[in-house]
């Protein structure tokens, strides 16, 4: 299948921005873009999404995450083309591994308000958690998926998180947000104060008349 140089050129700047910003490491994290109603674009196996050119992106449709070029996707493709197909109002998706948000996944706390900041209600809303799954397991996909279809963010026990939205800008922002917040909330530690449950409900109500 035929992939626009246009198309290509601003995934391969996605991929390098959410790097940029310090969202994964190395090879962690992958990105997905939907391109056509049918078709997506995904980072390949091993690719350092830093370093990534237009030769480590694979092509895939989206209804059944058939492979339409020769490169290997992710192996978390999974949930990537399943979001898609549940979320039509989403057009990239991004698993992403920043420090202070994977330590907090990886913590035997039970976080469930990272409401610390106005941000986090307005772009985000309520959190969702899957337990430990193992990486790029059929089970695994399953489970985002269906978190994804009530939430703009997930936490991966372990794993790290995966985010949403209409462009890279969107992405980016969430998961900035959200690893600012996590910072946050293990500096203040016991010290901490969220916002009251009526800003909670003010931003998010300011937020769904905005869309």
């Amino acid at each position: 299948m035929h992939v626009s140089e246009k198309h290509l050129g601003e995934f391969v700047a996605g991929c390098r921005r959410v790097a940029s910003c310090g969202l994964v490491r190395s090879s962690s994290g992958n990105l997905s873009c939907r391109i056509s109603k049918e078709h997506m674009l995904i980072t390949a196996t091993r690719s350092w999404m830093g370093e990534l050119t237009r030769e480590q992106i694979a092509v895939c449709r989206i209804s059944d995450g058939a492979i339409l070029n020769d490169k290997r996707p992710s192996a978390e493709n999974g949930f990537h083309f399943g979001i898609l197909r549940e979320r039509p109002d989403v057009n990239v998706v991004l698993h992403f591994q920043s420090p202070c948000a994977t330590a907090i996944a990886c913590s035997s706390k039970d976080y469930k308000n990272f409401s610390v900041i106005p941000e986090i209600p307005y772009y985000l809303g309520q959190v969702a958690v899957v337990s430990y799954l193992n990486p790029g397991s059929n089970e695994l996909a399953r489970e985002v998926v269906s978190a994804m279809k009530g939430h703009d963010l997930v936490i991966l026990k372990n794993h790290g998180q995966v985010t949403v939205g209409k462009s890279f800008d969107e992405v980016i922002q969430k998961a900035s947000f959200f690893e600012l917040a996590c910072e946050i909330i293990l500096r203040a530690s016991d010290q901490i104060q969220f916002l009251s449950q009526d800003a909670i409900d003010y931003l998010r109500n300011m937020y769904l008349k905005s869309v």
